[in-house]
């Protein structure tokens, strides 16, 4: 074989730790820009196959109602085996799925290939994904989250760009197929360049690791219970996602409705402006953690309630706003505030939660999240007949204002008690 087309061994490689970053930013910006390209071109599947509102908001609440259901067992799973093996095949699964997509023509093939099938490849990603970044830059953790946060930010705007320009001029069903095909192939090159890793628990036990030390289920949720500060986190995660879940769904359709834009430009500009916002936030929100956590660790969370407190008035002013230049103002600013607090999601939970166990409790922070956010798209899509979407998006402030306060009471009452020593 010709020496120069060898892939040098993986454990020798030298700057791997960033490899690692840019697959696993490629791996989540893909899993976003999947999870999206569907309310892009929402209206164009309303229109072709003449499905309703509220089976629209169903569809859209499938996924996220399968992927809050196995985002635990995610969790559990990528303590135990090599997060390298479950990342490759979870990011297979869901472009599978995703390209599958395009071949819908019902309601049930809808919520089982868009919904079930996605939702459930894409819950495998974040918790070993984490896990597995945080393990490879332990001294720079704040930064590398957000870097890699930032791959959600450019997913949804360019599945937003890409997948309403294509949905337009060559049908929505290429959409799929298009970003589909993409993660098949980067599934590929991720199996060939990512090293099998060491399982969380064997890193922690070394040849002590048996069944025996290994928390169950039970256990794991008995710690955390046991720590307010995390369920307090886990309820303001929801509250949060209870928010995204329904603006992603939904505001496309509302600029596309109120300003009369075709959908390109809804797409692109309802996820444009926000998510610029959300990529400047989240690497003040992780630079500003990491300056004052190294003393007051309390810091990340102070970080987050802000991030809330202050996003939640430009949520109101992006919903009421009669003038496109305001809600463009208003959704960037939003963004500003909402990466405040995403900068800091897993390095806040992570100052309270053991790292042996850090996968599974991430996991299942993120399935009560979720099971909660999930009923945002059906409730607005139900509302929208009635009440419209402008005053049902300006209700999704006060879960902001919530959150916020959650956060709050962690940090007064319970952080000092929790936190990891």
């Amino acid at each position: 074989m010709n020496k120069s087309l060898e892939i040098p061994p993986l454990a020798t490689r030298k700057n791997y730790k960033w490899e690692l970053l840019v697959l696993l930013w490629l791996a989540f910006f893909l899993n976003q820009a999947d999870r999206q390209i569907f309310s892009v071109v929402l209206p164009l599947i309303r229109k072709d196959l003449g499905l309703s509102d509220a089976e629209l908001g169903l569809i859209a609440s499938a996924l996220v109602w399968t992927y809050g259901l196995l985002v635990p067992v995610a969790g559990f799973i990528g303590d135990r085996f090599s997060r390298r093996n479950i990342l490759g095949v979870s990011l297979v699964f869901w472009s599978l799925a995703t390209l599958s997509t395009g071949f819908c023509t019902t309601l049930i093939q809808f919520v089982l290939l868009r919904g079930m099938a996605t939702g459930g490849g894409e819950a495998f990603y974040a918790p070993s994904a984490n896990s597995l970044l945080s393990e490879h830059h332990p001294k720079n953790r704040s930064l590398a989250l957000s870097i890699h946060q930032t791959a959600v930010y450019f997913g949804i705007i360019l599945s937003g760009l890409i997948a309403g320009y294509v949905g337009e001029h060559y049908g929505w069903q290429r959409a799929f197929f298009l970003f589909g095909s993409f993660g098949i192939l980067l599934g590929i090159v991720f199996f060939l360049r990512v090293k099998k890793d060491v399982p969380a628990f064997v890193n922690n036990f070394g040849n002590d690791f048996n069944a025996e030390n290994t928390p169950g289920v039970g256990q794991v949720a008995r710690i955390i219970v046991r720590k307010p500060t995390v369920w307090m986190l886990t309820l303001a995660f929801a509250c949060m996602v209870f928010v995204n879940v329904g603006y992603l769904t939904w505001m496309p359709s509302f600029l596309a409705e109120k300003f009369g834009q075709s959908l390109t430009e809804a797409g692109f500009t309802s996820l444009f402006y926000h998510h610029a916002g959300a990529f400047l936030g989240v690497l003040m929100g992780g630079k500003i953690a990491d300056r004052y956590a190294a003393k007051k660790p309390q810091s990340r969370l102070i970080v987050q309630a802000l991030g809330l407190l202050l996003g939640a008035p430009f949520i109101y002013l992006m919903s009421v706003s009669l003038s496109p230049t305001v809600t463009y103002t208003a959704l960037f600013f939003f963004g500003i505030f909402r990466g405040w607090y995403d900068s800091n999601i897993v390095a806040s939970l992570y100052e309270v939660v053991a790292p042996n166990i850090r996968s599974s409790a991430y996991g299942l922070m993120l399935a009560c999240a979720f099971l909660v956010g999930a009923t945002s798209p059906y409730i607005l899509g139900v509302l929208k007949p009635t009440l419209g979407l402008s005053a049902g998006l300006s209700y999704l402030s006060f879960m902001y204002v919530l959150g916020a306060a959650l956060i709050w009471m962690a940090v007064v009452w319970f952080f000092e008690k929790d936190k990891i020593r």
